[in-house]
């Protein structure tokens, strides 16, 4: 045991369970005190928070309860804590906090209290970045010169540097060639950012050649980066140290020149600022942290560096000058001035051991005690060694100990959709009246690299889409094999799918080594049915029920040139209005306006606008693609027309209710029928049968109920069952027209989808209209909130059918006035925290009691109206199909 130790100060253990790394630990005087003092601040990757202020009585003291300043859980992992001058306008000190996905900025405060211990302290959100990509670590500083300010950078998981100006967003940069993030830190004496690459070169970028590089908004060198039209990022110095390196921290004192002090994982290196070695240390034990400081000699620098062995080495240059012992592994190592006590050695293990320490000598007293002798089995000890190397052997030469990290290499799977009809059509049994209906066949391709074991094939579509085979099976598949497999596709019901995009899923397993039976995994791939295999083209209607209208930001485009299958060239080159006749009866009208950039769709059937507009919006994104024109956005200004789809949900709602009371009362008729039948057998059995009593009669009228009954059953289910298709119609068709016209992201999108469309079908233990309703309840009191008191969720447990749809309306006419009046969804936890809970230009809260939810409806009518009485007050006037959309 070492006779130096580091004399235990002050210490305590952080939470439970806790991990902690090298960025997690700071000292400062963060709530700006102004008398010298540091307070040590710790973060967790669980999200805890913590400042202590040691204050012990006697030397060797644990954490008292006023030693901990403030502890708050901020519920995303933090990877690093920073102090400085983070906020404009002022010169004090403010903490930063490094989130994987986000960067905070906070002020600490304390009030002071009547009792010793009743200070209290808090911090304040000053503002926050959202980052596009994963954090790693960050570095701060007067980048450029800049004076009473700290600039921040943070470099990312692929090697991208974002450089933010406090409140706001300077730029980013790729570093060239990068693969793995480094250690990152900034010098002010050269004003530029030194890290380690991947490459185990020490590199130095010139911050002003990072401002004036091009913009990082592709990772690959672009062409004007090619042919010298932008600023390329060129590296001012570079240096091979041959390790990869654990930290990099940059020291300039009054007494010595700056230097750069890089810790590997073997050896310790002091740079000079053009990248020269200054001198370098080769180290005895693995280092697991270091913290250059100041030195009494004058030209030297002391650095402190913990090891492995729970070691803590003080070196001078290269000169070992003091060893110590530490109870742990240290992850960070601080030096500060605590209670008045200058040069406290701060040390931070993995799983939470804070201690304050300084050094001193405290010599053991402890001596070892005598080992037993005994005889050694020779040949015992010879055949478990032969055993120990013959399982080290077999593990040398086992293949594939790692998972692959790539799957897909594994297979590769594509479908391709053939771009016209079968010759003879596949369809069979179909119910669409006197319309011939087309197939088309799809061909899914399958392409394995290695052996693949138990393959099966499924592909899935909307019904009333049908398909010829639905299941492939292959036993093995040997390596570098290919595997083509045909099926067709055709419409059977009289009403139309949801969507056109079908889904090729296969399962395998993946046999090794280790693991004769395979691993099983799984891959996709998506395919699109053509518009042509549901409609054809139509006569245009004049009149319709239901109009939408969707403007876009370019020129009015030939519908012909978007729908060619649908229209004769010969009519007119710049076709301006089309029509579309589904298969089954119902048609669609679409009209593009001369003079404006609108196009309107009309039908008579709310749901069956959704295919042709969606497809409409599909075929314009494509054609301004092909165009090269990238800012083609569409939106929709009229009314949502939430009464058109609240029609549907009654009409779905009503169904389900019908089906349980036939259900009730086949379950009558069938206890009715048996107790009839049991009446009957006890009569007949006996050997003086009593007379009938129209048991008969009776028995035959409940045969034929049961019979009409099981029959009413069969028909509601299959009405139910197209009702909830066209409801799945209507549902992706107002989700449209939502983002539309609140431009919402594809994420926000993807929450609405998810909260509306949460089942592929009905069943009798969970209907869609509870279903929709909780997850509606849940983003109303989570993201879309007002106050904390709607936090609380009061969902029950198990849910049930409703006695009717009016509570679901009034949440989904709660919901769209939400996103009217600025509120934005999301499914991050800090949706729920208070600083975050007013959206712009206010929410309504949620209505607590009857009489606020008919307020709410009075107030949200003028609104969300019914869209049929809109339609006269629409920009689009009624025209005949034939002039197309004039203004």
């Amino acid at each position: 045991m070492s006779l130096f130790k580091a004399r235990d100060w002050w210490s305590t253990v952080l939470g439970d369970k806790e991990e902690f790394d090298q960025g997690c630990l700071c000292l400062a005087d963060v709530d700006n005190t102004g008398n010298g003092q540091d307070k040590i601040i710790v973060g967790s990757f669980m999200g805890y928070l913590r400042i202590f202020n040691p204050h012990p009585v006697k030397t060797g003291d644990g954490a008292q309860a006023e030693d901990l300043l403030l502890e708050v859980h901020l519920r995303d992992p933090i990877l690093q804590v920073e102090v400085g001058k983070f906020v404009s306008g002022t010169e004090m000190l403010h903490l930063a906090v490094l989130h994987s996905r986000k960067l905070c900025v906070y002020s600490v405060s304390g009030t002071v209290g009547n009792v010793e211990h009743g200070n209290q302290y808090q911090i304040k959100l000053m503002y926050e970045h959202n980052l596009q990509r994963t954090a790693c670590n960050m570095t701060y500083g007067s980048f450029g010169g800049v004076k009473g300010r700290d600039l921040i950078c943070i470099q990312s998981m692929d090697g991208m540097l974002m450089v933010f100006e406090q409140e706001s967003y300077a730029f980013g940069r790729f570093l060239p060639g990068s693969l793995l993030p480094g250690p990152l830190a900034y010098s002010s004496r050269t004003d530029s950012f030194i890290t380690v690459s991947s490459c185990h070169q020490v590199e130095s970028y010139k911050y002003q050649v990072l401002a004036f590089a091009t913009d990082a908004d592709k990772r690959e060198e672009t062409e004007q980066q090619k042919h010298g039209s932008g600023k390329r990022l060129v590296v001012d110095w570079t240096l091979n140290i041959g390790e990869q390196a654990l930290d990099i921290c940059i020291v300039s004192f009054i007494q010595s020149a700056s230097s750069v002090f890089v810790l590997g994982e073997r050896n310790f290196f002091c740079l000079k600022e053009n990248g020269q070695i200054r001198f370098m240390k080769k180290l005895d034990c693995s280092p697991s942290c270091f913290l250059p400081y100041c030195s009494v000699s004058e030209g030297t620098i002391n650095t402190l560096i913990g090891n492995h062995n729970k070691m803590l080495h003080i070196y001078q240059d290269v000169t070992l000058k003091w060893a110590t012992q530490l109870p742990h592994v240290p992850v960070a190592v601080r030096v500060g001035c605590l209670h008045d006590l200058k040069g406290v050695i701060v040390t931070l293990s993995d799983d939470g051991h804070l201690q304050c320490s300084y050094l001193g000598t405290d010599p053991s007293l402890f001596q070892a005690p005598k080992v037993e002798s005994r005889e050694l089995n020779y040949d015992e000890l010879d055949m478990e060694l032969k055993e120990l190397q013959k399982v080290i052997k077999n593990v040398n030469k086992s293949q594939d100990v790692w998972p692959l990290n790539e799957r897909e290499d594994d297979l590769k799977i594509s479908a391709m959709v053939s771009p016209n009809f079968d010759s003879v059509s596949q369809a069979t049994d179909v119910e669409v009246g006197a319309d011939l209906v087309p197939s088309v066949t799809v061909k899914v391709t399958l392409k394995n690299r290695v052996a693949l074991q138990k393959v099966k094939l499924s592909i899935y579509v909307q019904p009333p889409l049908v398909l010829t085979g639905d299941q492939f099976t292959f036993e093995f598949m040997a390596p570098e094999m290919t595997r083509t497999v045909g099926f067709s596709v055709y419409l059977k019901g009289s009403y139309l799918p949801p969507e056109l995009e079908g889904n090729a899923v296969v399962s395998y397993s993946r046999p090794t080594e280790r693991n004769p039976d395979g691993i099983p995994r799984v891959s996709q791939c998506k395919f699109r049915l053509p518009l042509k295999l549901v409609c054809l083209p139509g006569q245009p209607s004049k009149t319709a029920s239901h109009k939408l209208t969707i403007d876009t930001n370019k020129s009015p485009v030939s519908l012909l040139s978007l729908f060619p299958g649908f229209a004769k060239q010969s009519e007119d080159d710049q076709v301006n209005v089309m029509g579309f006749r589904f298969l089954g009866g119902s048609q669609v009208t679409v009209l593009a306006s001369k003079t404006s950039q609108r196009y309107r769709i009309q039908s008579e059937q709310f749901e069956d606008l959704w295919l042709i507009t969606n497809e409409l919006i599909i075929r314009l994104q494509e054609y301004f693609e092909k165009q090269g024109i990238k800012d083609f956005t569409c939106s929709f200004s009229g009314s949502v027309p939430l009464q058109e789809y609240f029609e549907l949900i009654d009409h779905h709602f009503e169904l389900r209710i019908n089906g349980e009371k036939l259900e009730e009362l086949l379950s009558e008729r069938a206890v009715q029928f048996r107790a009839i039948q049991r009446r009957l057998l006890t009569r007949f059995k006996d050997k003086t049968p009593a007379p009938l009593q129209h048991l008969d009669t009776l028995l035959d009228g409940t045969y034929k109920q049961v019979i009409a009954l099981a029959d009413a059953v069969e028909e509601n289910q299959d009405n139910l069952f197209q009702s909830f298709t066209r409801l799945k119609s209507a549902t992706r068709l107002v989700i449209l027209l939502i983002g539309l016209w609140q431009k919402l992201s594809a994420d926000q999108i993807a929450i609405l989808e998810a909260a509306f469309l949460p089942l592929q079908q009905d069943t009798q233990e969970l209907g869609w209209e509870e279903t929709v309703d909780a997850a509606l309840s849940h983003l109303l009191k989570t993201c879309l909130s007002k106050s904390s008191k709607e936090q609380a969720l009061n969902l029950s447990s198990q849910l049930g059918i409703p006695k009717d749809t009016s509570q679901l309306k009034k949440h989904i006419t709660l919901l769209c006035d939400r996103l009217a009046k600025g509120g934005r969804l999301c499914l991050s936890t800090d949706a729920a925290a208070p600083q975050t809970m007013v959206m712009p230009g206010g929410c309504a809260t949620i209505p607590e009691s009857d009489l606020e939810e008919r307020s709410i409806e009075q107030d949200s009518s003028e609104l969300f109206t019914n869209h049929k009485h809109l339609m006269m007050e629409t920009p689009v006037p009624e025209v005949s199909p034939l002039q197309g959309v004039t203004e």
